[in-house]
């Protein structure tokens, strides 16, 4: 299985409501340095089944959205992944 459909498998794993960071991502598939590829592969991602919206920066910033960062917040709340401190809520992982 290639480093991408790495990728692509642990984003379809985040569950509505929550928020992966890029490095949390790219540790999930294998590659613990690799945050910048993984915002690569998920910019290049035109398949709207994969929920990229949920990957965020590790400081909280939302990213890019393929060109769309405002649609990503919108997404994000409309989830409810807005947790009441203003900070977006962050899958746990083992």
């Amino acid at each position: 299985m290639s480093f991408r459909e790495r990728v692509i498998g642990t984003v379809r794993k985040i569950p509505r409501g929550a928020t992966a960071s890029y490095k949390q991502v790219a540790e999930a598939a294998g590659s613990p340095g690799a945050y910048r590829a993984v915002g690569t592969i998920l910019r290049e991602n035109s398949d709207r089944s994969v929920p990229c919206h949920r990957v965020i920066h590790s400081d909280g910033s939302l990213g890019g959205y393929n060109g769309m960062k405002g649609r990503k917040e919108i997404l994000l709340r409309k989830e409810g992944a807005l947790l009441p401190d203003g900070t977006w809520k962050k899958i746990k992982r083992k």
